[in-house]
């Protein structure tokens, strides 16, 4: 980051750890920076265009794809990261990368995996991203991956709370059990952030969640309207749609940042070295705050992910995954010529574990056609 002055607990290029693969470099990009650049322009990242948030892909061209997720979680975690004064670029690095692992499909497609791989290790999209960006992605002629630092690897690895380690992950070099930094810290966050909000929308705009029935049942979204109609006195039900959840975002994201900073002090968090060895988690929201993003999670679970539409969604996708996995691991001859070196290194079921989660909703869709 360049011109302003960051905190004494941010990470800084300077300090990076490093990659695990020397490089002679072209131009002096910042360390995280580049590791940005590396992101955007990867094939995983282009294919979250065509990936399932919520609905389908080809439901309708307004709602939301993977990619577009994956920006709104980039602007939301360069927000939190510009006011706490830390390194805005290893926070979108990591917000870029990490739902590069996702399956065709969601979350429904990831399950249905995850499911299937049982005996093998299991399946989770945070760890396939950092798996992408280790082995898959080949954009060089001296390794496989994108040689991105360890801190922002980091960030994909402990991305959620709560992970399996699939077999052959070999992350003991990241230390699991030490606190992320503070970068990597404001990504659980603001992917809630973002998908709570676009789920909102979405929800509204698909018929599936009802305006006033979420005014009378979710504080936070009566807090972000009544902002507004206090502002503005008549709007059109679209407009004000709109106005509220950029509202909410920004009640959420003030309420994080003030919170953090109150962790930092009662913590008394002055160095990087501080964060790591803190047994806390030091991004988050207040007591109150997080109350109120409880209910509205819980509503969102029991009125659109749970409704019957998504729930026909869910059964397609989770028939179309397992079709396809039953019949390249019965018949590997399926699979192209390049999956023959994970099928050596990591086994026939991972390798195809990796080619499916590569895959598009369309391009699954068509391979499963020529199957059935």
């Amino acid at each position: 980051m360049t011109g302003r002055k960051l905190a004494k607990y941010s990470s800084k290029s300077k300090f990076s750890l490093g990659r695990f693969h020397n490089e002679e470099f072209k131009d002096k990009r910042l360390a995280f920076e580049r590791d940005r650049d590396r992101i955007i322009h990867s094939e995983a990242f282009r294919k979250l265009e065509y990936k399932t948030q919520v609905f389908l892909i080809h439901s309708a061209d307004y709602y939301r794809t993977r990619l577009t997720h994956t920006l709104e979680v980039a602007q939301v975690s360069r927000a939190i990261a510009r006011k706490l004064r830390l390194n805005e670029d290893l926070s979108e690095a990591i917000a870029l990368a990490h739902d590069l692992g996702h399956t065709p499909f969601g979350h429904n497609g990831e399950h249905k995996l995850n499911k299937l791989m049982k005996e093998w290790g299991g399946f989770e999209h945070n760890l396939q991203s950092y798996r992408i960006v280790s082995f898959i992605e080949k954009r060089y002629p001296d390794f496989s991956g994108l040689n991105l630092t360890f801190e922002t690897l980091e960030g994909l690895v402990k991305h959620s709370s709560k992970y399996d380690t699939p077999a052959n992950f070999d992350l003991h070099k990241f230390n699991l059990h030490q606190n992320s930094t503070l970068e990597a810290q404001i990504i659980d966050i603001a992917d809630e952030i973002a998908y709570n909000n676009h789920d909102i929308d979405d929800g509204l705009k698909s018929g599936l969640i009802d305006f006033d029935d979420l005014y009378s049942n979710v504080a936070l979204w009566r807090m972000a309207v009544k902002r507004v109609t206090r502002k503005f006195k008549k709007l059109d039900r679209q407009i004000l749609i709109h106005r509220s959840i950029s509202h909410l975002i920004g009640i959420l994201i003030t309420d994080v940042v003030a919170n953090t900073l109150v962790n930092l002090k009662k913590k008394s968090i002055f160095t990087l070295s501080d964060v790591r060895e803190s047994k806390d988690r030091l991004v988050n929201y207040s007591d109150g705050i997080k109350k109120d993003n409880n209910e509205l999670k819980s509503y969102l679970y029991n009125n659109l992910y749970t409704h019957h539409q998504l729930i026909i969604m869910k059964i397609k996708a989770e028939k179309v995954i397992e079709t396809l996995f039953n019949a390249y691991t019965q018949y590997p001859k399926l699979l192209p010529k390049h999956c023959s070196e994970y099928i050596d290194k990591f086994g026939l079921q991972r390798a195809v574990a990796d080619y499916i989660s590569g895959f598009t909703d369309r391009y699954a869709l068509e391979e499963y056609q020529k199957i059935v």
